[in-house]
């Protein structure tokens, strides 16, 4: 299981990550933006608003999240 210890919104519906390993990855969150459960992330201010909850990271008090094991299989190691 992962653990986050940092996330960071970044530009273009990306989230800078950092694990409690040390690893570094970008979570690209715009092909979920196309489905309902995501679409109201569609609002940049919305975005940004992503809270680290170690496991997961929530959006609008708990109503999205997305766990750290799938942040880190579709995240890309940066470089």
């Amino acid at each position: 299981m992962h653990v986050l210890s940092q996330v960071i919104p970044l530009s273009d519906y990306q989230l800078a990550l950092t694990f409690d390993t040390g690893e570094t990855k970008v979570a690209d969150i715009k092909p979920y933006l196309q489905t309902e459960a995501f679409r109201s992330l569609q609002n940049h201010v919305l975005f940004n608003t992503v809270e680290n909850k170690a496991y997961y990271v929530e959006w609008l008090d708990g109503e999205v999240d997305l766990s750290a094991d799938t942040l880190w299989h579709i995240g890309t190691i940066r470089g």
